[in-house]
């Protein structure tokens, strides 16, 4: 008896193009990147959305996206009405890759009846990617880490 070592990456057969095509645009239907996001909120004018910072107050406090608004998910139910526009997309953002609170502030948002996508990497990309961010002492700006940052000023070229 003979054994085949199957490789790890097609254990599964890749979908057909239209099974994969529906499924990568329903994915950007959801999601949005750090470097779009900074894109859309450093052009001129209205960037069509709402960016909320899900996180507790202590995390606002030690740093947040400029113009984000700060709704954590615990609050959701109650506040998003005061403090978001129905008729406005929402952006939601936690931590990072390695915290599902933007992901849980989608939902509950969501569910509210609001249009609402999560920004992929959360605050910690936003940070690496150098962006600056604000905190109770003020205005930061950290160097881009070379691992994550895009080469180009704000465009990864994909």
């Amino acid at each position: 008896m003979t054994t085949t070592t199957v490789n790890p990456v097609l254990r599964a057969a890749p979908a057909p193009p239209a099974e994969a095509a529906a499924h990568f645009r329903a994915s950007l239907a959801f999601h949005a990147d750090v470097s779009d996001v900074a894109a859309a909120l450093a052009a001129d004018g209205d960037p069509g959305f709402v960016l909320v910072d899900c996180r507790s107050t202590e995390s606002w406090d030690q740093g947040h996206i400029p113009g984000a608004v700060h709704l954590p998910t615990a609050l959701m139910s109650e506040q998003a009405g005061r403090l978001l526009d129905p008729a406005v997309p929402v952006v939601t953002y936690c931590w990072g890759p390695g915290c599902n609170g933007a992901t849980r502030a989608a939902l509950a948002l969501a569910e509210l009846g609001y249009r609402v996508k999560e920004m992929l990497g959360g605050f910690e990309y936003w940070v690496r990617e150098g962006f600056a961010h604000e905190t109770w002492q003020g205005t930061e700006r950290r160097a881009a880490d070379p691992l994550t940052a895009p080469v180009d000023a704000g465009e990864c070229g994909c």
